[in-house]
């Protein structure tokens, strides 16, 4: 405790002098933690965001081989087709899920299925609402889960003929009804080539993706609009499915069963050459992303952490100064009775202490940085409590690592030198 209130009674003596020591450790210790900081709330961010997309769920989709890839750019280079949309007779057909549904009863919870109408509008008189026009079966909505606001979800007795029957959202409903609930009500709707009327049955509220930015204002805003997948492939003439979205039963492994569930359906594209079967999981993606952020924030910091070593340097400097400054009374303590670990302790504790103060100073400014810089880029700030101590002690390391060498140097004075010093 004497050591330590001879340490704070040099550094209030000297105050600009130990400022300027603790700089290079304040610039390092607040720039790893302001990179930290904000590495962590990237990755808390990402990480519920992609969450409330569905860890469990896994995607199948169909990839062009290599080899039809490379024809169909060698075609639209020649100007002679190519790089059209996959033939119907390339598709994933609703018998190949049914097998694979009764394959693994016990791994699938649900089964999302998707068909696009595409981009359009819906208007009446000056109102309007910009909109994407998609087929869904009910098992979306169980992989999706949207916030229902009223009104219900399209349900399996939707899929039985062509029954005209819409869910739309909350921003579609504000720009064409107002503050009246529209349920029941007909919209028209162009959306490609395709110009038919349908019945809204539910409002769901609109979430903004996350992943992608939208700078349209409420009005110009395009929102998603569900029909019946039954209706929409009968619109659109489709037969089948380029892309689904798995949801697991509670307990199963999404990223084995990603691998399991792609190898299955693999068996009925084993002879065609143009299109092979691809399957990930959400959970294996945000393990992936999670692992890349928290690899460049590694790397970052280490270069930051150059600054430690600039800082400790200058310890060990004023340190040294100190001693020759202090000769005269190390070698007082020394012919009082002071034995050489004494003085070594004296002089390591002086180092540690600037060094844990400056490394105090620069994790309320790293703090402070990280959360600036993640209110910057609108994620909430989530500084690491086992970085702050991890901090803390590699602070106090500093101080020892360059403080043992200046403190050796002084208890090593030989007193009765010491005592003539001028």
């Amino acid at each position: 405790m004497e050591n330590i209130l001879q340490a704070f009674t040099s550094l209030l003596a000297n105050k600009t002098r130990a400022l300027l020591t603790m700089l290079g450790i304040i610039i390092g210790i607040g720039s790893v933690i302001a990179i930290f900081t904000l590495g962590d709330s990237l990755t808390g961010s990402l990480t519920s965001q992609m969450s409330s997309f569905g860890v469990n769920n896994v995607t199948i989709s169909l990839q062009q081989t290599g080899e039809s890839s490379l024809q169909n750019l060698r075609g639209s280079m020649l100007g002679y087709g190519g790089g059209g949309g996959i033939a119907e007779k390339d598709l994933i057909k609703e018998s190949m899920l049914t097998e694979l549904k009764n394959a693994f009863p016990d791994e699938i919870a649900a089964v999302a299925l998707t068909d696009s109408v595409g981009s359009g509008k819906t208007a009446q008189g000056r109102n309007y609402a910009n909109l994407s026009l998609t087929g869904v079966n009910p098992d979306y909505f169980l992989v999706s889960d949207p916030d229902l606001l009223y009104g219900r979800l399209i349900g399996q007795r939707d899929m039985e003929g062509l029954r005209k029957v819409a869910m739309v959202s909350d921003k579609l409903v504000k720009n064409m009804f107002g503050g009246e609930k529209p349920l029941g009500k007909q919209i028209t709707i162009t959306a490609g080539n395709h110009v038919d009327s349908y019945t809204i049955v539910g409002v769901y509220k609109h979430e903004a993706s996350p992943l992608i930015p939208n700078t349209a204002s409420d009005k110009d805003i395009s929102t998603a609009v569900y029909i019946p997948l039954s209706t929409a492939m009968r619109v659109t003439g489709t037969t089948g499915f380029q892309s689904l979205t798995l949801m697991t039963a509670g307990g199963v492994d999404s990223v084995a069963f990603a691998e399991t569930a792609g190898n299955y359906l693999g068996r009925f594209y084993s002879r065609n050459l143009d299109y092979r079967v691809s399957a990930f999981s959400m959970e294996s993606m945000l393990s992936t992303m999670t692992d890349m952020l928290n690899t460049v924030s590694v790397a970052i910091a280490a270069i930051a952490a150059i600054s430690l070593l600039v800082g400790g340097i200058g310890v060990m400097n004023i340190m040294l100064v100190s001693i020759t400054e202090r000769t005269r009374e190390i070698g007082t303590r020394k012919a009082i009775g002071a034995t050489n670990g004494q003085i070594r302790i004296q002089f390591i504790v002086e180092s540690m202490v600037i060094c844990l103060v400056g490394g105090l100073i620069g994790m309320m400014l790293g703090i402070a940085l990280g959360a600036g810089g993640a209110a910057l880029l609108g994620t909430p700030a989530r500084p690491s409590p086992m970085m702050m101590l991890g901090t803390a002690l590699f602070s106090m390391a500093i101080g020892v690592f360059f403080g043992y060498y200046p403190a050796n140097k002084a208890a090593k004075l030989d007193p009765i030198e010491a005592l003539r010093y001028e």
